[in-house]
């Protein structure tokens, strides 16, 4: 065997041994901690719709350090807990992710590297981070600011609350355009799970649109995109669901029975204080085009009829009113994927949802143009 066979035999062997030292069975995260009391307990739980399990745990070095090894079906989140410290990290077996934080930061930063999915989670936190620390500098100005003039603190608020909401408005973009831009990556998913469904409803469904062939063994994410694929049947064009609910006088009501008017379904409780607020404004468009073909249906999540019924009263809402009394577990609030409140549709009269969400001045304005 000559000397070139010879070494490129070599060669293999050595790549088969360093292929076989780097087990593709298992993930491993490891890291420190700073400022951590050693033999301190650290854990790893899996994350499974919303539940968390612990899989693993160990004790920290005299150093601060640890080390997890795990098995995963599927790319997937795990969270790292330590005291009251808790850190999301996203893993698939091969990973070998390193894990760095001081226990004594409040904002519970850290750092990551090692792998995709862990330079994209750190991508996203480095911003995330860069948020709070703006959102406090902000917060110490204005309280610096009104200490020196407390008399002017409400004109001081007015003041600053612009840049606040930019600062908002900007990292929200971030949010979205990071999910946008990274569909083939899992952290785009936590990132864009960060946002309000009622407030960025086609976001999320635009992004669910987008990575509705990835992550198809990912348990969170198809519960994600089965919760997408009922909301798209709750969206503006779409024929509002039926249902049939017991009312506030011991008597029954059916969506459909209000065919021939322009109905606000309005969800809301009594012991929810925007809706509360937002009371006297549907008060108020009842009473104005209760002539005009337009009329409301209240769905209320209250479990306690007493506090239902004496909301109702307090507030004069004069309207039909009817409850599951369940809460966010009601079928109807599920069947129309309502997610906080206050939540309303404006539906027309031949039962297709003509509005969402509308309040205000916003509510008045659209329905005055619509009730011709």
């Amino acid at each position: 065997m000559n000397t070139h066979i010879k070494k490129a035999l070599f060669l293999v062997a050595l790549c088969v041994v360093f292929v076989a030292c780097k087990d593709k069975s298992k993930f491993e995260i490891s890291g420190k901690f700073e400022n951590a009391k050693p033999k301190t307990q650290v854990y790893l739980f899996s994350i499974e719709r919303a539940n968390e399990t612990a899989v693993d745990s160990t004790v920290l070095s005299d150093k601060g350090e640890f080390q997890f090894s795990h098995s995963t079906p599927e790319v997937d989140f795990f969270k790292v807990k330590i005291d009251r410290s808790e850190y999301i990290v996203i893993a698939k077996n091969g990973d070998h992710i390193k894990l760095q934080a001081d226990l004594s930061d409040n904002t519970l930063a850290y750092t990551l590297s090692g792998a995709e999915e862990a330079d994209k989670l750190e991508e996203l936190n480095k911003q995330k981070n860069m948020h709070i620390a703006k959102q406090a500098a902000m917060q110490a100005q204005f309280e610096e600011n009104v200490s020196s003039q407390p008399q002017n603190r409400d004109a001081i608020a007015n003041q600053m609350r612009p840049a606040l909401i930019k600062e908002n408005e900007d990292f929200i973009n971030y949010i979205i355009k990071f999910a946008m831009d990274n569909t083939s990556s899992l952290t785009s998913f936590y990132a864009i799970n960060s946002l309000s469904q009622n407030d960025y409803e086609q976001e999320l469904l635009t992004y669910a649109e987008k990575i509705k062939s990835n992550f198809n063994k990912n348990q969170a994410v198809t519960d994600f995109l089965v919760r997408m694929a009922k909301l798209r049947t709750v969206q503006i064009g779409q024929t509002a669901p039926d249902f049939t609910m017991a009312t506030i006088d011991d008597k029954t009501v059916k969506l459909s029975s209000l065919r021939g008017k322009y109905v606000l379904l309005d969800f809301w409780a009594s012991w929810c204080q925007p809706c509360r607020q937002e009371n006297p404004n549907v008060v108020h468009v009842f009473n104005k085009y209760k002539d005009r073909k337009f009329t409301v249906l209240g769905v209320s999540l209250d479990k306690d009829p007493i506090a239902w019924k004496q909301a109702v009263i307090a507030d004069g809402l004069t309207w039909t009113h009817a409850s599951e009394l369940k809460d966010f577990e009601s079928p109807t609030v599920r069947l129309y994927q309502i997610e906080a409140i206050p939540s309303s549709f404006i539906i027309d009269p031949e039962g297709k949802i003509i509005a969402k969400n509308l309040r205000g001045e916003e509510l008045d304005s659209f329905l005055n143009k619509t009730l011709r």
